[in-house]
């Protein structure tokens, strides 16, 4: 595909991705999409087919990518488990801990609690970049660095349940920290390096054997 309809892909999915955001799924349309995008109705569906496929691509763009960096992260036979798990931290917390409009669309669609086809393909998306951190995991737990009776499932959902407190209830967090996270500086010069050094002295402490602590 040459650049300009790269360019031009990029651009509706970037208008999509606010549109969304802003009206959800069954608000929005893929004519007002369109229209927004300053293109018409038979170049949008020659992309992405549908309203569907125009979501699941706007999610696709954002994830895919991510999902990469960890798979490469996983397979690096080089660092240890614990030095893995710091990494997936650090580009969990650079690359999710935003408020944007992707963000607010992820949120939107995690609170639904109808299960679709749509719903379910973009679930199994996610599940894809909770699995790469679940292996490196275990992968700590098969070669002796990590503690065998530590709750896996229990890690996950520190991470990323620490993140959605605070990227998804922006007033209380704001009032419990004493600063507005949704000020973008904020979020990078306070809020992401606070969020990455309690992670990493939490799980370090519950993850290491103790004679890793040591070494």
């Amino acid at each position: 595909m040459d650049k300009d309809k790269i360019d031009k892909k990029d651009h509706i999915l970037d208008v999509a991705e606010r549109v969304f955001s802003d009206m959800g799924f069954d608000g929005a349309s893929t004519r007002m999409i369109s229209g927004e995008a300053g293109v018409n109705m038979a170049m949008l569906n020659y992309y992405f087919g549908s309203k569907e496929g125009l979501f699941l691509a706007v999610f696709d763009r954002k994830i895919s990518s991510f999902q990469d960096i960890l798979h490469n992260l996983g397979i690096d036979d080089t660092i240890s488990s614990w030095a893995k798990v710091e990494s997936y931290i650090d580009i969990y917390s650079n690359r999710v801990v935003n408020n944007n409009c992707f963000q607010k669309l992820l949120y939107q669609e995690m609170s639904i609690n109808r299960r679709t086809d749509l719903s379910d393909k973009i679930h199994a998306m996610l599940m894809t970049s909770v699995l790469e951190l679940y292996k490196m995991l275990q992968e700590g737990i098969d070669n002796g660095e990590f503690k065998a009776d530590s709750d896996l499932q229990m890690v996950v959902a520190t991470i990323y349940g620490t993140k959605n407190f605070m990227i998804n209830t922006p007033l209380l967090a704001s009032s419990m920290l004493g600063y507005d996270i949704l000020d973008e500086k904020i979020i990078e010069e306070k809020l992401k390096p606070r969020l990455k050094k309690y992670l990493k002295t939490l799980l370090k402490s519950y993850l290491l054997n103790d004679n890793e602590h040591t070494n």
